[in-house]
Formats: structure tokens, C-alpha cells, sequence
């Protein structure tokens, strides 16, 4: 039996899911809360498997009930079930903690099969959420690649160095450059790839940073 929560402030569309998971075989509805600040009152005490979020709920958002649920609640995993599609409201919510994201115009079945998935520990969202989400992180790929392209042949080798352990001094000496000839070529490097020390120069160059 999986337990869910309701989070909505719209009556009408409360009321539906509510019948949707009461009709539904193997599933039981813990609570259903028309405010983030009444969920966030109830359901620590109710603990249900799924919360099934409104993102705009008139007070505190459904983001932030998420952020402050998901310290209290640490076994509960929360689903945006929105209207909203913008890449901006998307991260925000998974940021906070949410673990999927479904529109509300999902049929039933899909927001139920979303439920079962997300309760097995998947992170189901609809298509359209999914293919914003993969966009995304293209365009961060590629905005990654694009800096490093960015820096000149001699500052690529210094990072290539860099990334190695080797010292500013050892660096100068391989290419018979100074070291504070080094130092200058560092600090035009990080100031380029928006980094601030030699860790994050190592996650830039193997493809690790944001």
C-alpha cells in the first residue's frame, strides 16, 4: 500500500486527485492540505510515502514547502504536479528536493503509474519536463565546452599542467617562461572559465563543473 499526500490549493482539482486515489487499487491517501503551510504542519506527523505538490499556492510556494518538508520528512519523496513548464520553476523544485515532476494535465494513469514509479525509487517526470530537463543540460555542456575553447594554445597547456600538480615554478621552467609569467597566465585562465582555485580548474578540464 502506498501512502500520498495532497498539497493544492485549488478545491476542485484537490478534490479530483483525491478520488483519483481513492479509486485506484493499492494506493490510500494520508492527507490532503490546501496550504505549504498546513502541509508543512501535518504531514511530518503522517509521514506519507508520496506528497503530490502544488508549485503556487497563494502563501509559501510549493518549492519551499518542498525544501522545508524534505529535512523533516527524510523517507517521503514529493512530486510537483503543476501547470507550470519553465525551466526556472522545474530546477527550482528539484533543487528543493523534489524527485519528480508531472503536469497536471496527465491522464490519471499516468500520474498514478508516476506515483507507483517514483515510490520505487525512479524520478518520473512527463515528457515535456523530461525533454526540458535533457535541453538543459545540453546547453550547460556545451556552455562548458565553449570556455574552454576560449582560452589561448599556451594557456590551455598551463591548465593541462595545472591539473597535474604541478607548481608554478615547474611550470615555468618546462615552457622557459617566468613564474610570474605563469601567475599572469593562471589568472587570465581562471578568469575566463569563471573558476577560483586549482580544484575547480580540475573539475572544469575533466567535465565536472556547473
Amino acid at each position: 500500500m502506498i501512502t500520498i499526500g495532497i498539497v493544492e490549493d485549488n478545491q476542485f482539482i484537490r478534490m479530483a486527485l483525491e478520488q483519483i486515489i481513492l479509486a485506484t487499487e493499492g494506493y490510500q491517501l494520508k492527507g490532503s492540505y490546501s496550504s505549504a503551510e498546513e502541509a508543512i504542519e501535518k504531514i511530518p506527523s503522517s509521514e506519507p510515502d508520496i506528497v503530490l505538490m502544488d508549485i503556487n499556492l497563494g502563501g509559501k510556494s510549493g518549492i519551499d514547502a518542498v525544501a522545508d518538508l524534505h529535512e523533516k520528512c527524510p523517507d517521503t519523496r514529493f512530486m510537483m504536479c503543476t501547470v507550470y513548464e519553465d525551466d526556472e520553476k522545474i530546477f527550482e523544485a528539484l533543487a528543493a528536493g523534489a524527485t519528480g515532476y508531472i503536469l497536471k494535465k496527465s491522464k490519471p494513469s499516468e500520474l498514478m503509474a508516476a506515483v507507483r514509479e517514483l515510490s520505487e525509487g525512479g524520478a518520473p517526470m512527463s515528457s515535456q519536463i523530461a525533454s526540458k530537463v535533457v535541453a538543459s543540460f545540453r546547453k550547460k555542456e556545451s556552455s562548458k565546452e565553449n570556455l574552454l575553447e576560449s582560452l589561448t594554445h599556451r594557456e590551455f597547456e598551463i591548465l593541462e599542467a595545472l591539473v597535474k600538480g604541478k607548481l608554478y615554478k615547474e611550470i615555468g621552467n618546462d615552457m622557459n617562461i617566468s613564474t610570474e609569467t605563469v601567475r599572469k597566465h593562471v589568472y587570465h585562465i581562471y578568469k575566463k572559465l569563471h573558476i577560483n582555485n586549482r580544484v575547480e580548474a580540475y573539475n572544469r578540464f575533466f567535465g565536472n563543473g556547473n
